[in-house]
């Protein structure tokens, strides 16, 4: 059997003067997405909904019909043709009752199938449990399963569906108002970033005057409008966002090793170091062999099982780095040698014990 390997290598291009927008750095404190989730039932399936033991479907379509005045036994009923759901959405912050907001709908019983179905109105909660949006409307699945018994034929995920503006916005979020004091929180907390960020703020707003920025932590920086942007505080996180900084990222190797898939920066440093690898490998065979009496003979057929065992092992194969080297030059000297993903795998964490591998080795 042939394992598929995959090696990536990921250059990381050393930033140029324009930067990174201090948008992609950091975010407003207090200006941020709420999660909002609701209970809900879909309608209109083509026999694919749940079953009659699927109980809560029962129960939620009896309260329903109760509340327009129909009375029913839950136990009579065929719920085949619904399915009951759980909506999710994101609500984004300043967002205005009568926005429209998209959601996605996922069925908690043992549905086969949301195709074709209609979602009715849903109240959408966010974590104090308060009703923020009202979900409705027909569902997009994506895919879809046919057939019948034990032919059957499924195509992506057809038990989780996506209504694009779905739900509409009742009540605004808890939202931190724009004001002269703006707190900046950095997407990845690093001491030499938070530093390079109040450089910049402070470089265009106050040049050789007072700061205004300050770093609290090595993920948080405190900004104070300067006074001919005290009144205008939308202008001024505006002309914030726009900055550019540069970013200082640390050394890493992501490596996977499931799917033998290892992903490196092109900072990443390695100290002078020899590597010796070869391959040791044992293959065990099995031959049954049957043994049968002459016809009419006394005796059983029997089977004797044969074992033969080979162990190979490759010569070893060696590269020597010198001081300085990249990782380009390490994966085109392994590379050279015929090493997989895997046997790269194996070697950085060799190296990273020796202590010649200066970064930080990530398992996912």
């Amino acid at each position: 059997m042939k394992i598929l390997s995959t090696l990536v290598i990921l250059s990381t291009v050393t930033v140029s003067a324009a930067g990174t927008r201090l948008k992609e750095v950091a975010a407003i404190e207090g200006v941020r997405d709420n999660q909002l989730m609701g209970y809900g039932l879909v309608v209109g399936l083509n026999g694919t909904g749940d079953k009659q033991q699927t109980l809560f479907t029962n129960q939620a379509l009896t309260n329903l019909l109760k509340r327009m005045g129909v009375t029913v036994d839950p136990t009579l009923m065929q719920v085949k043709n619904m399915a009951a759901v759980m909506v999710t959405a994101d609500l984004p912050p300043y967002a205005q009752p009568g926005t429209r907001i998209d959601i996605m709908a996922a069925a908690i019983g043992d549905a086969k199938s949301l195709q074709g179905g209609l979602l009715l109105l849903t109240p959408m909660r966010g974590a104090d449990g308060q009703v923020y949006a009202a979900a409705q409307g027909p569902l997009i699945t994506g895919g879809f399963s046919a057939g019948r018994g034990g032919n059957t034929s499924t195509v992506n995920h057809p038990t989780v569906g996506r209504t694009p503006g779905g739900a509409i916005v009742e009540r605004s979020p808890p939202t931190a108002p724009p004001s002269s004091r703006v707190k900046l929180q950095l997407r990845e907390a690093d001491f030499t970033t938070a530093a390079r960020v109040v450089a910049v703020i402070n470089q265009h707003f106050s040049p050789g005057g007072t700061p205004v920025a300050h770093a609290e932590s090595s993920a948080v920086v405190v900004v104070n409008a300067p006074a001919s942007y005290s009144d205008r505080p939308v202008e001024f996180v505006a002309e914030m966002e726009g900055l550019t900084v540069e970013v200082d990222r640390p050394s890493k190797v992501i490596v996977n090793e499931r799917t033998g898939t290892i992903v490196m920066g092109k900072d990443v440093r390695i100290s002078p170091v020899a590597i010796m690898h070869g391959v040791l490998s044992v293959e065990v065979r099995t031959k049954l062999d049957v043994s049968q009496p002459e016809p009419l003979g006394a005796g059983t057929t029997a089977v004797t099982p044969q074992v033969t065992v080979d162990v190979k092992e490759e010569k070893v194969k060696n590269i020597v780095l010198e001081k300085g080297a990249t990782v380009e030059e390490l994966v085109r000297a392994l590379q050279a040698i015929g090493s997989t993903a895997r046997d790269i795998i194996a070697i950085l964490q060799s190296l990273r014990s020796a202590g010649a591998l200066d970064a930080e080795i990530e398992v996912i």
